[in-house]
């Protein structure tokens, strides 16, 4: 019987109790760069790291070993104690996408793709339930089968979590299999209920973030025994909806299946482009990079026969040494984040970001309507006289052409045919022989990022 055959987990009418593995790959940047260097990801000293981008550059994964040293994942370069001696790997992004796609062909073999959803380049879960009879064997040991035939096939380690629902299989995933000598974790709502309820810190759980715990500690909540116990009316005020979740998740449960994820389709749709920059811009400069933010993302949207009908710009400055101090004393002051910036920009990891949107004259994918428009929304939100850290540039309103929209009056039809089809050839240049084999003029200036960009993935090194 082949795989693609066997009932579906998410058949109706199964009384079977739910089984759901999720499976991440240990230090996985880190891991395939052992392997590629026939090193044990386990016992070998490395981090990646770009080291090119001085020792401020974070460390997008630190392997196992290192971790067990002291040095914690994603830190930057300079905080590796001295005296370590370990090997510096320069981010491969493709190469880690290839693997990925190795790792997920494994899966395949044992469940099928409606079956599976792949949550990170390095994590997946996977609905089980309907292949424990196909196979003759427990969840449990189905999870160390796929895991040893990861191991076997691509030389990745993997660590594992089995649960009743999804909630439970991440987090016997990130809490107890960390704990356990064979890195495979197990929860049902009763045993997470008996061993988990008053650990802490309660930012180890799943989708309770730092933000979210201070709001809990003003309510005199620790753990998730406690979150569970509460008076809910209080809940629902400081969270609003979400606290349906936290409730949720406090006792174990979680109603979301992995074919509700993939019936899921969101209603606002929008094209991202985002930079840390290398160097701080000034306004000028940029300026510069948001135009060629634009011009990709228009590129995009021809692309992908789209139309947009807005633009948003964030902008993140670095804050003066001043500024720091201020904040420090505020937090101090009012143990709480601090905000800055007239527009009650909220102040994070040394910057604070402010931005704006604006609406484009029609749902458009013209190149000249986006650029025109980005432009003056930049000049209109950013801030002069402060150096430039990070810029984000979103096309908002996006859906498919043809739906709907309606050409102005004072639009030339035949002018945006034109810049349609020039675009389109601009794209297939671009797809035959790489996207530096056409550059605009911008693109070649001292402070433009595009040609960089254009080698990367992910703002990182593609290999």
């Amino acid at each position: 019987m082949d795989v693609h055959d066997a009932p579906r987990a998410s058949t109706p009418g199964t009384s079977r109790q739910r089984q759901y593995l999720v499976i991440d790959l240990k230090s996985f940047y880190a891991s395939v760069e052992c392997v590629e260097r026939g090193l044990d990801p386990m016992t070998t000293d490395l981090v990646v790291a770009d080291a090119s981008r001085t020792k401020k550059t974070i460390c997008l994964a630190v392997s196992p070993s290192l971790k067990a040293k002291g040095v914690r994942n994603r830190c930057r370069l300079f905080e590796v104690p001295e005296g370590l001696d370990f090997i510096i790997a320069a981010p491969r992004m493709r190469l880690y996408m290839e693997r990925s796609a190795d790792i997920y062909s494994v899966y395949l073999r044992y469940v099928a793709p409606e079956d599976m959803h792949v949550y990170s380049i390095d994590e997946a879960f996977l609905d089980v339930t309907g292949y424990l009879d196909l196979y003759g064997c427990s969840a449990r040991e189905l999870g160390e089968r796929i895991r040893e035939d990861v191991v076997r096939t691509t030389g990745i380690p993997a660590t594992c979590g089995l649960g009743t629902n999804m909630y439970l299989a991440k987090v016997a995933l990130d809490i107890t299999a960390k704990h356990s000598p064979d890195f495979f974790g197990v929860l049902d709502e009763q045993t997470y209920r008996d061993t988990l309820w008053t650990h802490r810190p309660i930012t180890d759980f799943w989708r309770v973030g730092p933000g979210t715990a201070r709001r809990l500690a003003e309510l005199g909540i620790h753990t998730m025994g406690q979150l569970a116990v509460h008076p809910q009316e209080p809940l629902y005020r400081a969270f609003g909806v979400d606290a349906e979740i936290l409730i949720d998740h406090a006792w174990g449960r979680e109603p979301v299946t992995i074919a509700d994820i993939k019936a899921y389709r969101s209603k606002d749709k929008s094209l991202s482009s985002g930079q840390v920059l290398g160097q701080d811009r000034d306004f000028a400069g940029g300026l510069l990079v948001a135009k060629e933010m634009a011009d990709d993302l228009a590129l995009q949207l021809v692309e992908k026969g789209l139309v947009a009908r807005g633009v948003s710009i964030a902008i993140g400055y670095r804050l003066s040494a001043v500024e720091k101090d201020e904040l420090r004393r505020q937090a101090a002051a009012q143990g709480a984040d601090g905000r800055a910036g007239e527009h009650g920009a909220r102040v994070r990891w040394g910057e604070f970001a402010e931005g704006g949107s604006a609406r484009l004259a029609m749902p458009t994918s013209s190149r000249a309507e986006v650029m025109r428009t980005a432009t003056a929304l930049f000049e209109q939100v950013a801030d002069r006289g402060r150096p430039i850290h990070r810029l984000t540039m979103s096309l908002t309103g996006v859906t498919p052409e043809g739906t709907g929209e309606q050409m102005g009056l004072f639009q030339d039809g035949a002018q945006l045919e034109r810049e349609r089809r020039r675009q389109l050839a601009i794209s297939e240049v671009k797809r035959k022989f790489g996207k530096n084999a056409l550059l605009k003029g911008m693109d070649l200036l001292p402070e433009a990022t595009q040609r960089e960009r254009n080698g990367q993935i992910g703002g990182h090194r593609s290999g």
